[in-house]
């Protein structure tokens, strides 16, 4: 990675981080919430920009735009919302545990 990707990338996070910020209060703490979820679950798609995070961002902004409280936006049940938010992504751990499968398999030859 050159440093000039690395220092994009800190622009891109701190804009982010600044929308997160312009949220209402509401807002913000549901979010962070949810990304101290994702950071814990670790769904791969997370990391690459921040692709699942600012959609997130988007879908806020939108139903505060609206003047939606949180909950309408997400609904009551906000680790189900999570949850299924991530149900088709990869995780850290299905990573992890495809790297042991693979050398089981070839140990077992």
């Amino acid at each position: 990675m050159r440093i000039q990707d690395i220092i994009q990338g800190k622009k891109e996070w701190r804009a982010h981080v600044a929308r997160v910020k312009a949220l209402p209060h509401d807002y913000q703490i549901v979010y962070k919430e949810m990304q101290k979820y994702f950071f814990k679950v670790g769904p791969v798609e997370l990391t690459e920009g921040t692709g699942m995070l600012s959609g997130i961002v988007d879908l806020f902004e939108e139903g505060a735009a609206r003047g939606k409280g949180v909950l309408e936006v997400t609904g009551k049940d906000v680790a189900a919302f999570c949850d299924d938010l991530i149900k088709d992504s990869k995780t850290y751990a299905d990573l992890y545990q495809e790297s042991i499968d693979k050398k089981g398999n070839k140990t077992k030859k």
